[in-house]
């Protein structure tokens, strides 16, 4: 998993965050397993408890999240949802998303979850709002645009949620097309009128925002 913290902060917050359920440790067991180094892609506990924190405390009942992977932040929030809330999905990869489509079938939190397979871009185009939550994990350099392509959809209270906006802390200095883009990124969104936002240091930066 990502850290910028030492291990032992982490584990700490770890050790005092609610424990996943065994279907969700199982599937993070599995990311590890099939998909080897991108296994750091996932959200991993303590974000996945943030996430699900949100979603109570606004009472969200649609979701869209750009950037599936194998399904472990999209099974996380579904879970936090009403049974007839509604989870859409949007990613690229065939072969990531079929381990969350097999997790998903062993969940009682899975029939809430849509999966739309094409470039996000091209997906949000054919969606109406309002979105309660917004979650953004998906690739670095497309995250402006995705902000801007996903703001009108979000709800009066509504709150999107960007991760990796850190970029394990190369955004103070950056050096690759991914730390420049998220950096601008941060800076698009830290000039931006029309929102209120705060950049926590949890896993690999969150960036959450909502209209003013």
């Amino acid at each position: 998993m990502l850290r910028l913290l030492p291990d032992n902060i982490e584990d700490y917050a770890l050790q005092h965050t609610t424990p996943l359920p065994p279907l969700l440790e199982e599937l993070m067991a599995t990311t590890r397993e099939r998909m080897g180094r991108r296994a750091g892609m996932l959200s991993g506990p303590v974000e996945g408890a943030l996430l699900q924190m949100l979603i109570a405390t606004i009472g969200a009942r649609r979701i869209l999240e750009l950037g599936t992977f194998t399904g472990f932040s999209a099974l996380v929030m579904a879970a936090a949802l009403p049974d007839d809330g509604q989870l859409i999905t949007c990613d690229v990869d065939p072969e990531a998303t079929a381990i969350a489509r097999e997790y998903w079938a062993r969940s009682p939190d899975g029939h809430k979850i849509e999966l739309r397979l094409g470039p996000a871009l091209e997906t949000i185009k054919t969606l109406q709002g309002p979105f309660d939550l917004v979650f953004v994990d998906a690739d670095k350099p497309a995250y402006k645009d995705y902000y801007e392509a996903t703001l009108p959809l979000l709800a009066p209270r509504g709150v999107m949620v960007i991760d990796n906006v850190l970029r394990r802390g190369h955004v103070l200095d950056p050096q690759d097309e991914a730390a420049r883009a998220t950096a601008a990124f941060n800076d698009h969104v830290r000039q931006d009128p029309r929102v209120q936002h705060v950049l926590l240091t949890v896993r690999d930066g969150i960036m959450l925002v909502r209209r003013k």
